[in-house]
């Protein structure tokens, strides 16, 4: 039986893709670069803001101080419009409740900078039993590294075998391979079910009442 249940954030607990891909856009703009549709968002997240904002700047344009002016900008606005359109996927609620209802332990593990990771959750989840709300804190490394679930594992202890991961990317599939935890790859986030196949997700799930039936 599982009963620790460690989640992605973004694309996986949460459609955020409108929020992250406007504090970006705003980035751009207020420097002068070109914006991108929100379209092509979906395939430039999920390894942190930074990477995101190197990825959304033009490539000859992507020296260090140039990407420290458009993150200060990002968080500058992303903290303040992070809620706007900001939605959980379908089913999540109930399944966050149902989880806690029956005494598993959850946790968040997301690349995006705690301040903003813990905003987040607090405002979508304020009841849910989570042990553990980790973002990226400076010499932490960001996900395939499997530090931030380690990291999640020392706050509420519990054997591998107990521990399902659940991401929506092959990042969040590497990531829960390398940490040797079971794999759950989600089909309604940002990521394709050919990207989670590639990354040898151990089972692919198309709604979040699925996972009821894989901690037992």
């Amino acid at each position: 039986m599982k009963t620790y249940v460690i989640f992605d954030l973004d694309g996986t607990l949460l459609n955020s893709i409108d929020d992250l891909a406007n504090a970006t856009n705003h980035a751009m703009r207020s420097l002068g670069y070109p914006t991108h549709g929100m379209w092509v968002y979906p395939n430039m997240v999920g390894n942190g803001v930074r990477k995101l904002i190197e990825r959304a700047l033009p490539e000859d344009t992507r020296s260090e101080k140039t990407v420290n002016e458009a993150l200060a900008l990002f968080k500058e606005y992303y903290d303040d419009h992070c809620c706007d359109a900001t939605v959980p996927y379908p089913g999540i609620p109930e399944l966050i409740e149902q989880l806690s209802d029956r005494g598993i332990n959850l946790a968040v593990a997301s690349n995006k900078y705690q301040e903003a990771v813990t905003k987040i959750v607090s405002h979508y989840f304020p009841t849910a039993n989570f042990r553990a709300i980790l973002g990226n804190v400076e010499g932490m490394p960001r996900k395939p590294d499997p530090s931030i679930v380690f990291k999640a594992l020392t706050m509420c202890p519990t054997p591998k075998d107990a521990v399902l991961y659940v991401g929506d990317s092959g990042v969040d599939m590497e990531t829960a391979r390398r940490a040797c935890v079971e794999s759950v790859g989600v089909t309604w986030g940002f990521r394709s079910i050919h990207e989670l196949k590639e990354a040898y997700a151990d089972h692919i799930i198309s709604t979040p009442a699925q996972i009821l039936d894989l901690i037992v």
